[in-house]
C-alpha cells in the first residue's frame, strides 16, 4: 500500500509521514501492523470526538438507509441540513441565524468573501499577515505568507493586509473595504490569540465605515476552546460566520453564517450567487448534526479547559518556553526547529501522533480530540517529556 500511495496518490510534501493506517477508535489510530498512535493532533483539530464516535457513526448508517445525495444544494428539503442549520441558529446570536452548508471550510471562504462582495458592492477585501484560511484560490489570495502562494500568482486582486492585533492599522480599514476576514485565534502563526480587545475594535471599524467583519472559526469552533465558538471569548460577532473541521466528527465540511437578510443576496441577482452539488450532503450533515448535539448536550467544552490545565501541568520542561492557545487548541513552543521537528518525529516512533504548524516552525501542534481522557493526556505528555530530556542530554 505503501509504495501505491506514494505512486499513485498525489502528495502535498516530499517526505510525508506514511503511516499506514489499520483503523482508528477513540484517541487512537492503529497501523498495518498493528501498532497503536495515541492521537494528539484529531486530524487537523477535525475529529472532535475521537475517531468512529458511536453517536456519529450510528447517525451515519441511519442516514445511509434511507437516502443519499439526491439534488444539488438548495432545492430540496433535505432533514439532516436542516436540523443542523436550525441547531446551529439556536446557539449563536440573533444575527447569525442562516447557513450555508459546503464541502469543505476553504469553499466557506469563498463564499464568505463573495457575500460580502455582493452586500456592500465593494472589492477590497483586508486579512492578517500569517493568515492561513484555505488553499482555493480565493482562500489562497488572503493567506497572509508570500512564499506558500507566489508561484499562484495571480490570484484575486484587491487584498490588502494588516497585523493580526496591531490597532494602529485598523485605520487601513475603509469605506473601499468590503470585508475584513480575520481567525478568531491565528492558527499556523502559532495560535496567536487576540490581545486588548482587538477583535472588538476590529468589529467597531467595520462597524463605522460599513464593511463586514468575517471571522474564521474553522479551527478554534465546536468546542475546541472551551466555548461553542471562539469568538465568545472576545466579545465580538461577526457578519459572516465561517466553520469547518471539528463540525463534521470526522467527515469533511464547511459552512458559513450570516443573517437572513445578508444570505438571501447569494439567491438572486444574479440567481445562483453561491452553488455546490454537495454542500449540505445529507450523511455528511447527519454526522455533523450528531456530533453537535453531542457537544452541546454534555460537558466537553468546560473539560477542555480543564485539560488544557493538564498539558500545561505535564509540560513544564526548559525546552519548552511557552504554550500558546486556549482550550484543546495549543501549540507548544520549542527553543528551535530543529527541537521541534525532534520531538514530531522521534513521537510517532514512540506512538503518539503530533504535528507542526503552518508558518511557526517551533511549534509542535497540540489538538486532541475533545474526548481525550485525563490519562491519555498525561500519557502523551510523558512521551514528550522523554524526548525531550534525551535532547537535554
Amino acid at each position: 500500500m505503501l509504495d501505491d500511495f506514494l505512486k499513485y496518490q498525489a502528495q502535498t510534501t516530499p517526505h510525508p509521514l506514511a503511516m499506514e493506517v489499520s483503523h482508528a477508535e477513540g484517541s487512537y489510530i492503529y497501523d498495518t501492523t498493528g501498532k497503536a498512535y495515541l492521537d494528539f493532533v484529531a486530524g487537523i483539530s477535525a475529529c472532535s470526538l475521537g475517531h468512529r464516535y458511536p453517536k456519529v457513526v450510528s447517525a451515519i448508517k441511519d442516514q445511509l438507509d434511507k437516502y443519499m445525495h439526491v439534488m444539488v444544494y438548495g432545492e430540496y428539503a433535505q432533514q439532516p441540513a436542516v436540523e443542523l442549520s436550525k441547531l446551529l441558529a439556536s446557539q449563536l446570536p440573533e444575527q447569525l441565524q442562516t447557513t450555508y452548508l459546503t464541502n469543505s471550510g476553504t469553499e466557506a471562504i469563498d463564499g464568505a468573501i463573495k457575500l460580502a462582495k455582493r452586500a456592500t458592492g465593494r472589492s477590497e477585501i483586508i486579512a492578517a499577515n500569517h493568515a492561513y484560511h484555505g488553499n482555493t484560490i480565493g482562500a489562497l489570495s488572503i493567506m497572509g505568507f508570500e512564499e506558500r502562494k507566489k508561484s499562484f500568482r495571480p490570484l484575486m486582486p484587491d487584498v490588502r493586509f494588516i497585523d493580526f492585533n496591531s490597532e494602529a492599522q485598523l485605520s487601513q480599514i475603509t469605506e473601499k473595504t468590503a470585508g475584513v476576514v480575520l481567525e478568531t485565534i491565528q492558527g499556523g502563526a502559532g495560535f496567536i490569540e487576540p490581545i486588548n480587545n482587538y477583535l472588538e475594535k476590529v468589529r467597531a471599524r467595520c462597524t463605522e465605515i460599513g464593511a463586514l467583519l468575517i471571522l474564521d472559526e474553522i479551527q478554534p469552533g465546536i468546542g475546541r476552546t472551551g466555548k461553542l465558538f471562539g469568538f465568545e471569548h472576545y466579545s465580538c460577532v461577526p457578519d459572516i460566520l465561517v466553520i469547518g473541521k471539528g463540525l463534521g466528527g470526522g467527515m469533511p465540511i464547511g459552512a458559513f453564517t450570516a443573517s437572513e437578510e445578508l444570505m438571501s443576496q447569494l439567491s438572486d441577482n444574479p440567481k445562483l450567487g453561491h452553488i455546490t452539488t454537495f454542500g449540505g450532503h445529507p450523511v455528511i450533515a447527519a454526522a455533523a448534526l450528531a456530533t453537535l448535539q453531542e457537544i452541546i448536550s454534555s460537558d466537553l467544552m468546560s473539560q477542555t479547559l480543564e485539560k488544557e490545565q493538564l498539558i500545561r501541568k505535564h509540560l513544564q520542561h526548559k525546552h519548552i518556553k511557552e504554550i500558546r492557545g486556549r482550550g484543546l487548541m495549543l501549540a507548544a513552543m520549542t527553543e528551535s526547529s530543529e527541537i521541534t521537528n525532534q520531538v514530531v518525529l522521534q513521537a510517532k516512533e514512540k506512538g503518539l501522533i503530533l504535528f507542526w504548524l503552518l508558518f511557526e516552525p517551533k511549534a509542535i501542534r497540540i489538538t486532541p480530540p475533545l474526548t481525550i481522557s485525563n490519562e491519555e493526556i498525561i500519557e502523551g505528555c510523558s512521551i514528550m517529556y522523554s524526548i525531550l530530556d534525551s535532547i537535554s542530554q
